[in-house]
């Protein structure tokens, strides 16, 4: 499978995740509270979407030989280094990976206020992430 197969594929999970967290933008942060299968959704489509991200900065990483990242974080600045994303863009991004931490190994630590800002700030993001890889992709075809 070609490196732009790949990467789509994880871009279609991101789209979905993406439409999946829009559907909850309306809920308040008190519905959040109250319901807590309402919260394990949205806190596991934010930790699915920025894995998708982390996925697809690492394919990209390998194929292109570009240097390893020491840390998730680090995957999205690389991309920004070597032009795939905008670098201002890369460095505004990076800390997603590090809330993806947060929500898969300290989830007892989990800040309900940084999930819901996340869910009302940060998808358009995602959004931007995928359009930069597809018009790269779309680049060197």
């Amino acid at each position: 499978m070609s490196l732009k197969e790949k990467v789509s594929r994880k871009l279609e999970s991101l789209r979905e995740y993406v439409g999946y967290l829009k559907g909850y933008q309306s809920r308040t942060i008190e519905d959040m509270k109250k319901d807590p299968t309402l919260r394990g959704a949205v806190e596991r489509y934010l930790h699915l979407s920025a894995e998708c991200v982390i996925d697809v900065a690492e394919m990209m990483i390998s194929e292109l030989g570009l240097r390893k990242p020491e840390e998730y974080r680090e995957s999205i600045d690389i991309l920004g280094e070597a032009g795939i994303i905008p670098d201002e863009f890369a460095i505004e991004f990076s800390p997603v990976a590090g809330f993806r931490n947060i929500l898969v190994h300290e989830y007892t630590k989990i800040d309900l206020t940084e999930v819901y800002r996340h869910l009302q700030k940060d998808l358009e993001d995602f959004e931007r992430f995928a359009k930069y890889i597809v018009d790269y992709l779309k680049k060197t075809a």
